[in-house]
């Protein structure tokens, strides 16, 4: 797969890999992380524990993976970004990663995955009320880490991320709305609405989190809007890309099956993309089209490799690519346009990379 590499853009302002921003990252949010969920009820905290990948189910310590926290980062890399400490965002970092976390909560339930992360996911080991608790904690108290906030910063920072909620939410539902439109006629799912959906759902929130540090480092409003842009961009980028994998991703890398999407049945950007090829394209997309409509509740291989076989001949995958490019290269705009520290900046561009190739 082959998408524009950000990283090699101002690699002289530093020489750190995206895992050691990461890293970098969550050892400055993660102590203001456990002492916010430790204020919640001792076992709705051990879920949201477990969901962070801290504790296994019981409460006993663990050392499993919780995520990369890329949104916590975005929020410390723009405060730096815009010439404050990293500390700075912190509280903003805590918000949407409590926001993101409680997302996930749900969507396992919503989309009846079990596994996340190699683990039960949390309704699978908890029950699906707990989830439910657990999930609805994390938002609250991701409104009162903002809220916390001193200065007339937090009422500002409080509606940012009310704002990105909003989205989030019309973007899941728009995603499962998806699932019971047709394939193709005039009722079926177009990419631009699809691309609508992925900025409401996976972009409203990095753009909160980019756009919450450089509030809360005192940026001014023009810089907090680009970079709430940039990071709108790079969501949709991010899930074009997800969706790339999801049907020829490695499952050496991935750790999903190889065309799980297309087992699922799933709108995806190339699978739309495809179905609405014109020229060339066009015949391919017609038998993808009815193959599509055709497809059993469980496909073997053999079907699931032909539907994949004909989104690529359709142009599906190449579409994406180019995408995922041009989003990309929205959010290199947005950031070449600002004033930013070099160094954060060059930091910016290596985690975009990250998310666009998911190499480490």
């Amino acid at each position: 797969m082959t998408t524009t590499d950000p990283a090699r853009r101002g690699a002289e302002e530093t020489t750190a890999t995206a895992g050691e921003i990461l890293g970098r990252c969550r050892e400055l949010v993660r102590p203001a992380l456990a002492d916010t969920v430790g204020r919640l009820h001792p076992w709705v905290a051990e879920m949201a524990a477990y969901s962070f990948g801290w504790c296994d189910v019981g409460g006993r310590p663990a050392e499993g993976s919780g995520g990369k926290g890329v949104r916590q980062a975005l929020a410390v890399l723009c405060a730096e970004a815009a010439g404050a400490s990293g500390e700075t965002a912190v509280a903003g970092a805590v918000a949407v990663e409590l926001v993101h976390t409680f997302s996930l909560l749900h969507d396992d339930i919503m989309d009846g995955d079990q596994t996340r992360r190699t683990r039960p996911t949390v309704w699978k080991a908890y029950g699906t009320g707990p989830a439910v608790l657990a999930g609805d904690a994390l938002f609250a108290l991701a409104v009162e880490a903002l809220a916390g906030v001193d200065g007339a910063g937090a009422a500002a920072a409080v509606r940012q991320l009310s704002a990105a909620l909003g989205d989030l939410v019309r973007g899941q539902a728009d995603d499962l709305l998806f699932e019971s439109r047709p394939w193709t006629g005039p009722e079926a799912v177009g990419p631009e609405e699809y691309r609508t959906m992925a900025e409401h759902k996976t972009g409203a929130l990095l753009g909160c989190a980019a756009a919450l540090g450089a509030a809360l480092a005192g940026a001014p409003e023009p810089t907090v809007a680009a970079l709430d842009r940039a990071g709108r961009h790079m969501g949709v980028a991010f899930q074009v890309v997800d969706d790339l994998l999801g049907i020829w991703g490695d499952p050496a890398v991935t750790g999903k099956p190889v065309h799980r999407d297309l087992r699922q049945r799933k709108k995806t950007f190339p699978v739309l993309a495809a179905l609405s090829a014109r020229g060339p394209g066009a015949p391919a997309a017609a038998r993808l089209a009815t193959l599509l409509e055709e497809f059993p509740d469980t496909p073997d291989d053999a079907t699931t490799r032909r539907a994949a076989a004909l989104v690529e001949r359709a142009g599906g995958r190449s579409t994406a690519l180019e995408e995922a490019d041009r989003h990309i290269a929205a959010v290199e705009t947005c950031l070449e346009s600002l004033p930013l520290a070099p160094r954060a900046s060059a930091e910016l561009r290596t985690l975009l990379g990250f998310l666009v190739r998911r190499d480490i």
